[in-house]
Parts: structure tokens; sequence; C-alpha cells
């Protein structure tokens, strides 16, 4: 992996570059859409590519339990099998093991989790080495390290107890890591505690992996939190890696942390709430089930280059979710990833030329005043 920094933002910490990888160049910022099964739900690859992703997540927890890390690795790696031949990076599982472990169905010691299948009932053991393991056979260009997601609430004990776990997990999936075409990024935990935060970024830098990942941050904290330690956390970061910001995805959460320092996103939103029947606008989400879109002949979003906005309108498509026509939530999930993906993209142009604080000052969902709040600037105030 090759990480360049093309230009930096006079004014803010954001930034464009360049991630080479073996499956491809992909430039930052970028919104990378999940595909938790090593698809995006009601998506074919096809599709996907029409949104202009540049890279796609899988999570190797589920591709564990189904269909099985040793298939997918004889079938010739994720690549192969999904028939997605750009870069894509693989979640170890961490999250998922969490989700699991706030209903009482994971168990989570120092030398790893042991959890029962959600569909078989079945136990199942995965430590770090496991985990590396399993990512190397998927054979994804970015793989992520074993990690304990701390639940939110906690206190200052569980969340210190849960880092030290993370730090030491961190240091046996390096050790365990064996193939040098995959990326290892490791992950900063900490909760929303400043303290722990920098105890855990100080110990991952140390660390040297190719990038670094900020995890915990969207697990239930106020929005003022997530933004607090978002900013505290990429102050400290190394500036020659790119940075990644788990779990994170909505329009104002990526203005707010690309201008905090961030490179690379990735969140299960845009195609959950397209199957719930709400999209996104430059005003704001809508849903179109809303009887307003019963006979309104244009598109989701005007001057929408993405497949959907270019052939449909909103009465045909809320006729689709009233029939319970499939196809309603794919020609949504493609406007909705499309819309985050060029909402980043027109970030990473401002950068190259210098208007981002001019693009972001007039564009209506940029959070103005957690922008001024934590990061001590009004860019209406600044461009005006």
């Amino acid at each position: 992996m090759k990480f360049t920094v093309e230009k930096k933002s006079e004014k803010f910490e954001a930034r464009a570059g360049k991630l080479e990888l073996p499956h491809g160049t992909v430039l930052t910022p970028v919104f990378m859409p999940v595909g938790t099964n090593s698809t995006i739900k009601t998506l074919t690859m096809d599709q996907v590519e029409s949104t202009k992703a540049q890279i796609i997540l899988a999570n190797a927890y589920h591709m564990y339990l189904r269909p099985g890390p040793d298939l997918i690795e004889n079938a010739g790696g994720l690549h192969t099998w999904s028939n997605w031949q750009k870069p894509i990076l693989t979640d170890s599982g961490g999250f998922q093991v969490f989700s699991h472990g706030r209903f009482g169905k994971s168990k989570i010691t120092d030398d790893g989790v042991m959890f029962k299948d959600p569909w078989s009932g079945k136990e199942h053991f995965i430590g770090p080495e496991k985990a590396i393991d399993i990512q190397n056979k998927l054979g994804a260009d970015i793989i992520m390290a074993f990690d304990d997601c701390t639940a939110f609430p906690s206190t200052f004990e569980n969340l210190e107890i849960s880092l030290n776990r993370t730090h030491e997990w961190a240091v046996r999936c390096q050790k365990a890591h064996k193939k040098i075409d995959q990326s290892l990024f490791l992950i900063v935990q900490g909760g929303t505690n400043e303290e722990l935060r920098q105890r855990s970024i100080d110990f991952i830098t140390n660390l040297d992996s190719p990038g670094i990942a900020i995890g915990g941050v969207s697990v239930g904290e106020a929005k003022e939190d997530i933004y607090r330690i978002t900013a505290f956390s990429f102050k400290q970061l190394p500036k020659n890696k790119p940075r990644y910001l788990m779990g994170v995805g909505t329009p104002e959460d990526l203005i707010f942390s690309i201008l905090c320092g961030a490179d690379m996103f990735d969140c299960v939103m845009p195609t959950r709430i397209a199957r719930h029947g709400t999209f996104y606008t430059s005003v704001g989400r809508k849903i179109i089930k809303n009887a307003e879109f019963t006979e309104d002949f244009t598109s989701l979003e005007k001057d929408c280059k993405c497949y959907t906005c270019q052939n449909h309108t909103k009465a045909y498509i809320r006729h689709l979710f009233k029939a319970s026509e499939p196809t309603g939530p794919t020609l949504l999930s493609i406007h909705n990833i499309y819309f985050l993906v060029d909402l980043v993209n027109q970030i990473r142009e401002s950068i190259l030329d210098n208007t981002l604080e001019k693009f972001l000052a007039n564009y209506r969902l940029t959070p103005h005043e957690m922008i001024k709040q934590f990061l001590g600037m009004d860019l209406r105030e600044t461009v005006q």
C-alpha cells in the first residue's frame, strides 16, 4: 500500500489523498459502502459500480459464519467470489461481537471472544490470530485488527480494560499477519474519554501500522460527544498515514470528520434507510412513502447524476414502495450511496482547487454549529 497526501486545506485538517492498493487506486477522502455479506444489500455489483464507489467493505465475522473463509479462499478470494474488481476492506468483526454481547450472546476474555452463531446456535471462538487468519483467506486489500469495542455508556474502569485488551490484540494481530499484499490497519479505542483516547493513540501509533482507524464513535453516544472525541483524536494522529473513521456516514458527519482530517468512512446508513423508504437530498432526508410524492414527477434530487435520478421519478418510486416491489429499495439504495460518494468527491475537488470553505459555507447540510464549537471557525462568517 502507498498513501500520498496531494493537498491539504489551509484552514482545516481536510486533505485530498491517493491510496494505492493491489486492486486499484482510491482517491481520498472516500466513502465506502458496506457489503456485510460480500454484497451491498439489494444491489448487483454493476449497480454498485454505477454509484462511483471506489472501495467497498465486507465483514469477516459474517463471512466466517456463512459461507466460511475456506470456501471463499478456494473461489479465489472476495474479489473473484463477488466479482468486485476494485479494492475491498474487511472489518474484523469486533463491532459485531460487541453488538451480540449487548444481548448476552458473547463472552469476551483476554484470549478472545466466545459467541453463538445467531442462525444455528453453535458456539464459536475468535481471537486476534483467528481474526487475521480469516481475513488473510478472504483476501481483501485492507484488513482490520480485532478490537474490543466497549458498549456505551461504560465506566472508566471498563473502558480501560477494553483499551488494554485492544492494545494487546493489536500486537497479536500484527504478529499473526502474514500476507504482504494485505495492509493491516490498527484501531484506536477509548470511548468518549480523552485521556484514554490519547493513551490509545500513543500506543497504536508506536506500532507503526500502514493505517489507523478510530473505532467506538458510533455506538450510542450523543452527537456532541462524537464530534468532540473525533476532533480530539484526529489532532493526535500521524499525518502521513490514511485515517479511517469507522461506522460514520451521514452527510453532516462526513463533512465534520473530513474537516478534522479523516480520509476513509463506512456506514450501513445509506442502504439501511433506503430499504425503509428514506432518501438523501441537499436539504435533508425525505420519506418517499409520504403522500406529497404521489404525483411528483421530478427526480429524487435536482441535478443528481445517479441512475435512479436519471431514469425515474418520485411518484414511480413511491408506487414501488406502496406495492412492496423490491425494486423500490434498490433504486433508493443506488441514490443514497451515490449521494454520499458524490458529496465526498465534491469536497475532495474543493480541497484541490482551494474552494473548500466556500463550498461548505453554502452547503445546506454543513453542521455549522458543531464546526464552530469544536473546530473554532464559523465558515459562514469567514466566507462573507
